[in-house]
């Protein structure tokens, strides 16, 4: 039975791709049968729920149904941000992370800078994010910790489009000195256009930006505007879709008053706006 399994995964990825994904779902530590496993990547579900895990830098980040998965250009702008903060930066750093889904993106940060440097919070509508982000919190030795030598990462349920964002109660309390956010921005013509893989999946509160998929970039925007949002010298880093990189910038530019770049990706796209007071 698996190798009819195997030549329709052949006929759906290829024969190079398909047995690249048999190695990795034999080598697999998952409970779940190989045929079953195999099943599901025929049916269109992506690989990494299926192996319930993606690499994302150093670390391996544990994903699962209908969470966002980490993408590589995520994993790109994160490290050449960590990088630039470990240039810059000589003071403790409290960082918001606006969307966070795993928490892959605070987490990395607290795996690439100095221990004692980060404390980081995420922020998510979603309760599944949520509680798999706390998880990975704990898997990669990052949860919250009395020990300030110790770099740490919360998670909290709530929503930034909230006007009365952030609630007094919420345990996370501006200023910050970094804002991060992977966050919704697929247009409407565009999620009519996602892959199977995708549309079924994954969370489309984590994907649909709005008509034009700028919603959040606006939302974010007016945060980081705030009267003692953001300490002296604090930098915005946003993740964009493709072609929104110029309206992103404008956004921050006029909303927020603040001074803004554009990061490529390895694919030579505009992919992060950098922003700063």
């Amino acid at each position: 039975m698996t190798s009819v399994t195997l030549a329709l995964l052949s006929a759906r990825l290829g024969k190079r791709q398909a047995a690249l994904e048999y190695k990795w779902m034999k080598r697999a530590t998952s409970e779940v049968p190989l045929e079953r496993m195999l099943a599901r990547r025929v049916a269109g579900e992506p690989l990494q729920y299926i192996l319930a895990e993606q690499p994302f830098g150093p670390l391996t980040i544990k994903v699962k149904p209908p969470v966002l998965i980490p993408r590589p250009e995520t994993e790109h702008w994160t490290i050449r941000l960590a990088e630039v903060l470990n240039r810059s930066s000589a003071r403790t750093l409290s960082v918001l992370d606006l969307g966070t889904g795993t928490g892959c993106i605070p987490l990395l940060l607290c795996n690439m800078l100095p221990a004692g440097s980060v404390h980081a919070y995420g922020i998510d509508i979603s309760s599944e994010a949520v509680s798999l982000a706390t998880e990975n919190a704990a898997l990669c030795g990052f949860s919250p910790s009395h020990d300030i030598t110790r770099n740490s990462f919360q998670a909290f349920q709530a929503s930034f489009l909230d006007p009365s964002f952030p609630h007094i109660s919420l345990g996370v309390a501006p200023p910050f000195d970094l804002i991060t956010s992977n966050p919704p921005y697929i247009s409407w013509p565009e999620y009519m256009q996602l892959p199977h893989s995708v549309a079924s999946y994954e969370d489309p509160k984590a994907l649909f930006g709005g008509p034009d998929g700028l919603d959040f970039y606006h939302a974010i925007a007016k945060l980081v505007a705030r009267k003692d949002f953001l300490n002296p010298g604090a930098v915005v880093a946003v993740e964009v879709g493709d072609g929104q990189a110029a309206s992103v910038q404008r956004i921050f530019t006029t909303t927020a008053q603040m001074k803004t770049q554009i990061w490529l990706d390895p694919w030579q796209k505009k992919r992060t706006v950098i922003a700063r007071r």
